[in-house]
């Protein structure tokens, strides 16, 4: 699952209704917000909250509140009256400080409950138990982290992930946005400090496969509309969509469209399936037979007989061949999402800049 973050700090606005029903509409499912960031005043929480839970109710999301202590307060609510907080359309809390295990345990048979992944022990795990807290409804949250060089070294998240499996958590982590960044830092949200001022898709998908994340949240208010656009040709097509430069204008009807990886996966090239098949008949005199860089945009010509028309995407260093027009550039924060491409991924190339 994806979800997003809406942040409690300014009074509702058209603008962040209009941004939630667009996330909803994409195919974000869920919605992280949060009662106890220190920038906030804790007192206009409740009044911009109701709205929040109207339209999560409306799009029918699933909103998760990060609290500490007795932050639920500040909503008119109480753990020790978890009916109410089911009622209200609260989804699930994610629990940080000042929250007892016993509590957490009796709060998990009523409604979906978030621990930090990070510090949780094996010894909280044995309590929890002896509490008989449901684990169907515990979710392991690890936090993002605003200030640079402080996000999560990833040997360690995948070691302690791989634990949290081992208990059966679902584990939940933060992709950085990419167009409103949070305050007071503006540095972006990750949990990884390796996917910081990364590509959300990129960091998403890293999560997801690298690491055994189950769902993952973008951590900052905001996505461009170049990140959405990404967002909607994966979540609704299955697609990954590359965007490339430096494609002139004759090279745009073999490059700007849906392609198909080879079902048998190349070290250094993904290839093109139908290619060849479909530019069989076309004339394609060698031009611009330069240096192969990662991302390279390639189309093999006349030389290369059987082989003319297949284009190819550039995984690693190749050097300059006669038979191999390089014909675009993938930009180089979408490179990292070539990693992704696997046998039969359909990506889809999109021309950013323009050419002659």
């Amino acid at each position: 699952m994806f979800g997003f973050s809406v942040y409690l700090n300014e009074d509702w606005s058209h603008e962040q209704e209009n941004y939630i029903s667009k996330m909803a509409d994409i195919g974000f499912e869920g919605i992280f917000t949060s009662l106890h960031i220190p920038e906030d005043d804790a007192s206009k929480y409740r009044e911009r909250l109701m709205p929040l839970l109207s339209i999560v109710k409306r799009k029918h999301l699933k909103l998760m509140i990060d609290i500490s202590g007795d932050a639920l307060k500040h909503i008119g609510l109480s753990i020790d009256c978890p009916e109410e907080i089911v009622e209200s359309g609260i989804y699930g809390l994610r629990m940080d400080d000042g929250i007892g295990l016993e509590a957490i345990a009796n709060l998990s048979n009523y409604l979906t409950v978030g621990l930090n992944a990070s510090t949780l022990t094996e010894q909280d795990y044995i309590q929890l138990e002896k509490y008989h807290a449901n684990f169907n409804r515990m979710e392991a949250w690890h936090n993002y982290y605003p200030r640079p060089e402080t996000g999560l070294d990833e040997t360690w998240f995948r070691k302690k992930n791989e634990w949290l499996k081992c208990k059966r958590f679902n584990i939940v982590a933060f992709a950085p946005g990419d167009k409103i960044l949070r305050s007071p830092l503006y540095e972006t949200l990750p949990t990884l400090e390796i996917h910081r001022h990364q590509q959300p898709l990129t960091s998403s998908l890293s999560l997801q496969s690298d690491y055994i994340v189950d769902h993952v949240y973008i951590g900052d208010p905001g996505l461009s509309d170049e990140a959405c656009s990404q967002f909607i040709h994966y979540l609704r097509q299955d697609v990954l969509l590359l965007h490339a430069a430096n494609i002139k204008k004759k090279w745009r009807p073999y490059i700007c469209k849906e392609h198909h990886s080879r079902m048998d996966v190349a070290k250094a090239v993904i290839r093109s399936e139908q290619s060849r098949v479909l530019n069989k008949n076309e004339d394609i005199p060698p031009e611009n037979t330069v240096n192969r860089r990662r991302g390279s945009i390639t189309i093999d010509n006349n030389r290369y007989k059987r082989y003319k028309g297949e284009l190819q995407l550039i995984k690693q260093e190749l050097p300059p061949d006669e038979k191999v027009n390089v014909v675009g550039q993938i930009t180089d924060k979408d490179l990292p999402l070539l990693d992704f491409i696997h046998a039969g991924t359909k990506f889809k190339i999109v021309d950013t800049q323009g050419g002659a």
